[in-house]
This record gives structure tokens, sequence and C-alpha cells, in this order.
């Protein structure tokens, strides 16, 4: 006797999508196996934003560059951060076996909320982290209200 299997479209359509993604993996990843190509391609830094009371602060991660090699720039309320890190092939012998790091331009932009002060804005690199401080400016923190204990108002319904 024959076991009685369910129809389930949605389970046909993940194994229609399983195969058109190896199909793209497959054309696309062989392509991009070329030697140099890989090396230029863009990358971008892991970055943190973590927003405090009176300042937003981003942390980015750029191990191995030195401040002159980054710009950063704030206009209409974006702030950007762009670089390039150069692969520097070697003249002699030697032959890379493995390259894993990425190479190439980067860029970021992060649209921050109009509150932030832009002549504020200080920004430091210590140990390929670059963190940018950004303050609110002081009518735009929150402010806490105190609630007191008390009777009710009295309210006219007319």
């Amino acid at each position: 006797m024959a076991a009685v299997r369910r129809y389930d479209p949605f389970r046909e359509l993940a194994t229609l999508q399983e195969r058109m993604n190896r199909i793209f993996d497959d054309t696309f990843s062989s392509a991009s196996r070329r030697e140099d190509e890989g090396l230029s391609a863009t990358w971008t830094p892991p970055v943190d934003v973590l927003e405090k009371r009176d300042r937003i602060v981003l942390t980015a991660e750029l191990p191995g560059f030195a401040e002159d090699q980054v710009q950063l720039r704030f206009e209409d309320g974006v702030l950007t951060l762009e670089g390039e890190r150069r692969f520097e092939k070697e003249v002699d012998e030697a032959r890379y076996h493995c390259v894993e790091r990425s190479y190439g331009r980067f860029s970021r932009s992060f649209r921050l909320p109009a509150n932030v002060d832009e002549e504020s804005i200080t920004a430091t690199f210590v140990n390929g982290l670059l963190v940018v401080e950004l303050p609110k400016r002081e009518e735009a923190r929150p402010k806490s209200i105190r609630i007191r204990a008390g009777s009710p108002p009295a309210i006219d319904v007319k």
C-alpha cells in the first residue's frame, strides 16, 4: 500500500527557490573566482550606532587603517564615512594561497535625527576603531516631568 502524501504548494515553492538559488550561486560564484576581481570588490566595515541621552555614538571597525585614510563628512543630516583598502601585490616570487580580507573602496551613510548638533561632532581613531560622537542639541534632549499627587481637577461638561 502506497503512503498518502499531502500536497503542499508552499513546499514546492521553497524547493523551486532553493534550486534557483543554487543555479545563480553556481553561475555567478564561478565568474567571481578570478584572481583580481575579488580584490577590487566593494566592502563595508561593521558599524555600531548607540543612542545615549545626550549624544549618538557611532563606532566603526577599520583595522589596518590610519586616520588619514578615512574621510568623514556631515551634510544635510547625513553622516558619510568613506575610505579605501588597497591590495598591494608582492613583487618577489611569493604568491598568495588564500585571500580572505576584503579590499576596495567603501562608503557608509547614516541619516541622523535633526537634533544632532553638527558644530560639536568629534571623531577619534584608536587601534582600528573610529568613534564618532554626535552630541544632541540642548533643547532636543528629553526632559523628565515630575508627577505630583493630589486631587483631580474639576471637569466642566457643558
